[in-house]
């Protein structure tokens, strides 16, 4: 014959209720000591009767599994709230944030936005901000200015001198070519004139040079 099941709900009858309690309690901690044995659990089992009366297991100290259990739970508290460096990080981040939050809007105001907040004192107050970084830009536009200037005449004056280094030197192989035309026979004369051209152009030596001419052929008679 199969077990019947039964619905678990509270059982009105009261005896019944207590011989239940009293076969379920010695079941429970039965299979909290197997479960002890086979696992190697430390199993600490705590129940209270309808009537207030205590009974208890513990695989070893009751005490000992109470207080790790106390441990335990503070542990979890610890872990559940953040540690000191994460709260210090947590309000450098804070005042971070605000600031750049602050900073962007002065950006904001000093590029003409956002100024329907602000009252008379605090345009003018802004006014001056901006007429002050206006005068600091200018007056660095006109450092660079004043800089690039400066590096133009350099290069005009590296220019001029370039210049006039390139005319002298063209200057002097215009006079070198030149003299080397004149030393250079003219093409079709030849090695004989030129050698005769030269012995003419000293006249000391044309007074010992002496002129010998020889004729060939027959005497006519006279």
């Amino acid at each position: 014959m199969a077990r019947q099941k039964i619905q678990i709900k509270k059982i009105d009858n009261i005896t019944a209720r207590q011989v239940t309690f009293s076969k379920r309690r010695r079941g429970l901690f039965k299979k909290a000591h197997e479960l002890s044995t086979l696992c190697d659990a430390e199993i600490a089992l705590i129940v209270f009767s309808a009537t207030g009366k205590l009974s208890e297991y513990s695989s070893s100290s009751m005490k000992q599994v109470l207080e790790r259990h106390n441990l335990h739970l503070q542990k979890m508290e610890k872990a559940d709230q953040p540690s000191l460096d994460l709260q210090l990080e947590n309000c450098a981040y804070v005042m971070l944030k605000k600031k750049v939050a602050e900073k962007t809007q002065e950006l904001r105001q000093l590029s003409g936005e956002e100024l329907h907040g602000l009252d008379l004192q605090e345009l003018m107050k802004l006014e001056k901000l901006v007429e002050g970084g206006l005068c600091r830009v200018q007056k660095s536009k006109g450092d660079k200015y004043v800089k690039e200037i400066s590096a133009l005449k350099r290069k005009e004056m590296l220019l001029i001198e370039e210049n006039a280094q390139l005319k002298q030197q063209v200057q002097v192989d215009m006079v070198n070519l030149s003299v080397g035309q004149t030393t250079v026979p003219e093409q079709g004369q030849s090695s004989e004139s030129v050698t005769t051209n030269c012995i003419s152009a000293d006249p000391q030596q044309d007074n010992d040079i002496s002129v010998t001419s020889l004729k060939l052929g027959l005497s006519f008679p006279n």
